[in-house]
């Protein structure tokens, strides 16, 4: 199955797995969640479902969701049962997420040096006049 994975900090790229769960959360690392995120269905986001638990860098933002840690995409179908199955994603689906996921989310270190900076400041003084 081929498939477009997105770590933090770094750019998109197109990787081809084996279509069992076990190569999928190989990719993201532990269990998968999905997330789905295109208006046709024709694609889904594969993520660690476990990223806001165990630690992992913010990375992109899919829908209304900051995603932290590895994740991946892959095609979405309907399958001959009639369910939504996992499938290799087209070239034009690559270069449409390569385009989408291009940004990294970008954090700002600086907000934890400030914060140290406050609580060793001195705390005012009030009087009354």
């Amino acid at each position: 199955m081929k498939i477009l994975v997105i770590e933090p900090e770094k750019a998109p790229y197109e990787k081809e797995i084996g279509d069992d769960i076990h190569d999928m959360q190989a990719i993201v690392g532990g269990c998968i969640e999905p997330i789905y995120f295109e208006p046709k269905q024709d694609a889904l986001v594969w993520c660690n479902d476990e990223f806001l638990l165990n630690g992992s860098q913010p990375n992109r933002i899919v829908g209304n969701v900051l995603v932290h840690g590895t994740f991946f995409v892959s095609g979405n179908y309907m399958n001959e049962y009639g369910e939504w199955d996992s499938c290799s994603l087209t070239d034009e689906q690559i270069e449409k997420y390569s385009e989408i996921f291009e940004t990294p989310v970008i954090v700002f270190e600086q907000a934890e040096e400030l914060t140290e900076d406050f609580e060793e400041a001195e705390e005012p003084k009030f009087t009354m006049s």
